[in-house]
């Protein structure tokens, strides 16, 4: 390894500047706490004003990993630290569904600490490891990782994707009311829940975390536009995702207590999704969710168009439409869960 190749104080600038993301999912579940204490409230102009603006900075802070990935990849020489610090933004972009892990997955094991205390000290041990990067010179990367990796990550993707989207599907039903929703996912349990049939979508969706982790492990490591850096911190929000969502809805709900994953499960009823203190974190959880979805597969689907020589300003604008959908269709199942209702 080659000696520092930043002045000592630029050095520790660019090492304090790696701690934003730890830091930025710490406050995460206290902007998330602060909202639910302002809207428990009494209704008022300024209530409303302030709860705004608190669910606002709760999602600008898994998106700020997405950010800080961008600004971080500008310097002119990857060290140890900025390699870590750019790892520790991706796995920032999962705050929601891994704050979402942590308050189910502890009491499954019969684990009963704080839960403020746990997330906290999981994010300093996170802020630890991108603090002890030193400050050589990471080894270059100049080759993309392997095409078998890539070509089988996308197999399955297309695969997942038919369940994914009668999922969703099935959410915007939500609109017409739960007993739409209730005959909607009957129909499509009869598919996915058959004895054949699921084992198989969920060894999938396990191998997709996999080779998704490590092919963004690989592609973390080059210097990458923002279509990949997005690509990869979609990527690693689905990977957590789809773990959470397995470990609430599979172990959870159907093994461990015998819940109906039905609308009322998904839509925290009775107290809902706004007004309980619990409920408010599947919000960001959910909204999120939806939207990397739509933005991951776009992004797969821009560099697949892209391979086969689709110009770059036609593929840009589809994956433009894709995130836009995304938002269209994250929006709109929010609000279902929240009791919109055409």
């Amino acid at each position: 390894m080659s000696a520092i190749s930043a002045a000592p104080s630029d050095a520790l600038r660019r090492k304090l500047a790696g701690l934003f993301p730890a830091a930025a999912a710490m406050a995460y579940p206290f902007l998330l706490q602060a909202f639910h204490s302002v809207v428990a409230q009494p209704a008022s102009a300024v209530r409303l004003a302030l709860a705004v603006a608190l669910l606002v900075l709760a999602f600008a802070m898994p998106l700020s990993g997405l950010a800080f990935a961008c600004w971080q990849v500008r310097g002119p020489h990857l060290l140890q630290s900025d390699l870590r610090a750019r790892r520790l933004a991706y796995a920032s972009i999962a705050a929601p569904p891994l704050f979402v892990f942590v308050g189910v997955a502890p009491g499954l094991v019969g684990l009963h600490v704080q839960e403020a205390a746990l997330w906290i000290g999981l994010w300093a041990l996170a802020g630890l490891y991108g603090w002890s990067g030193r400050g050589l010179l990471a080894p270059a990367q100049t080759s993309q990782p392997s095409g078998t990796w890539r070509v089988a990550h996308g197999a399955a993707a297309a695969v997942i994707a038919c369940f994914v989207l009668f999922h969703l599907t099935n959410h915007l039903s939500g609109l017409a009311g739960p007993a739409v929703h209730a005959a909607t996912m009957k129909t499509g349990r009869t598919v996915y829940r058959a004895a054949a049939v699921e084992p198989v979508l969920v060894l999938l969706l396990l191998f997709q975390v996999a080779s998704g982790l490590r092919l963004a492990w690989r592609w973390s490591g080059l210097r990458n536009d923002a279509f990949r850096i997005f690509q990869i911190g979609s990527g690693a929000y689905l990977a957590a995702f789809i773990l959470t969502h397995l470990n609430s809805a599979l172990i959870s709900a159907r093994t461990v207590h015998k819940i109906e994953t039905d609308w009322a499960w998904a839509s925290g009823a009775p107290a809902g999704l706004i007004q309980d203190a619990w409920n408010i974190r599947l919000l960001p959880h959910y909204a999120l969710g939806v939207f990397f979805i739509a933005g991951h597969l776009s992004s797969g689907l821009r560099v697949v168009m892209l391979a086969h020589g689709v110009r770059a300003p036609i593929a840009d604008r589809i994956w433009f439409a894709g995130l836009a959908l995304g938002t269209l269709v994250s929006a709109t199942i929010v609000c279902a869960l929240c009791g919109v209702r055409f």
